[in-house]
């Protein structure tokens, strides 16, 4: 396959994979916002939001303070974003456009169609009126999207950069989620350096805590598709360790880090033409470390610190793909 189409392929799907996740964080931060909390609290919320893609600068070279209004509109229609869901849209649908003949007629149109839809529905003010619902459309334009491509694309190389791109864009994003959501909750109520101490804690939790805890924990677990899949798992109240090892470590979990790092491994695996490969080891590396790590080791040591370090290593395993097979590109 050419390199150029390979890049076409791998980045639609990154990038459709990045508006949902981009939905998923900011329906997260719109239900905890509406939580009896603080306003620095809230405020904190929704620059969580904009540390996760890395865009406080750019944020605020546009808006004076952050504001849920003013975050969500840079994050769903600034078109000078380029991790707001209409860039991730607009981007998605380019690169599709650029590989027509690749693509069987239904993932063109599913893609094609998203795009249309999404500027009618801003244009008339439907993510104004009810944001919620937008997110929730986001996603399931994302789930037909993969659905499409799966039920009708050949099983070919095509394919296999597709879903490479689709499972290591939702690892970073799971990462990204999972650190700063932490990361903002022991800030609130324990004030702690990393969540590991933050559970050392002496005397009962305060009430007011514990009910923002639930409602915190489930939001996080709704934004993944994860709360009924805790229920089934663990059958207990929601804990915040538990919590973190359904989204690090569990490879039946679909979002979970372990679980897109065996997808990574496995589609990188078919499109590697040497089995030695410095990518492919660095990618099953990684993938090792989360199929026998354990969740006391890693909050024992931080949960900020390992997000951080995986981060950088999906990062590099991002590059190193970009090097091997595709065009270079920023993304």
């Amino acid at each position: 396959m050419l390199s150029r189409t390979a890049d076409h392929l791998f980045w639609m799907s990154r990038y459709m994979e990045r508006a949902e996740n981009t939905a998923r964080m900011l329906n997260v931060s719109y239900e905890t916002s509406l939580l009896p909390q603080s306003a620095a609290a809230v405020e904190a919320g929704w620059e969580g939001i904009l540390s996760i893609s890395e865009l406080l600068p750019s944020y605020l070279a546009l808006y004076k303070t952050i504001t849920p209004r003013d975050v969500m509109a840079f994050m769903v229609k600034e078109a000078n974003n380029p991790s707001s869901i209409i860039s991730c849209l607009r981007a998605a649908r380019e690169n599709a456009r650029a590989v027509r003949g690749t693509l069987t007629t239904e993932v063109w149109e599913t893609q094609n169609q998203t795009w249309l839809e999404v500027n009618r529905m801003l244009k008339n003010g439907e993510f104004e009126r009810d944001p919620g619902q937008f997110f929730e459309w986001v996603k399931f334009r994302s789930h037909l999207s993969r659905g499409v491509t799966v039920g009708t694309m050949l099983m070919d190389e095509s394919l296999y950069f597709m879903r490479l791109g689709t499972f290591l864009e939702r690892a970073d994003n799971t990462a990204r989620l999972v650190d700063v959501k932490f990361h903002a909750m022991q800030n609130d109520f324990f004030g702690a350096p990393n969540f590991g101490a933050a559970q050392t804690q002496v005397g009962p939790v305060p009430e007011v805590a514990q009910e923002f805890d639930f409602y915190h924990w489930s939001a996080i677990l709704r934004s993944v598709s994860g709360f009924e899949v805790y229920r089934k798992v663990y059958r207990d109240v929601i804990r915040p360790e538990r919590v973190a090892e359904l989204l690090i470590l569990r490879p039946d979990m679909p979002r979970s880090l372990h679980a897109s790092l065996n997808e990574v491994v496995a589609n990188l695996a078919l499109v590697s033409h040497d089995r030695e490969s410095d990518t492919l080891r660095h990618a099953g590396r990684l993938r090792a470390e989360l199929a026998f790590g354990r969740i006391d080791e890693i909050l024992a040591t931080g949960l900020h610190a390992y997000l951080t370090q995986f981060l950088e290593r999906v990062n590099v395993l991002g590059g190193r793909i970009s090097r091997d097979f595709l065009m270079p590109q920023a993304a």
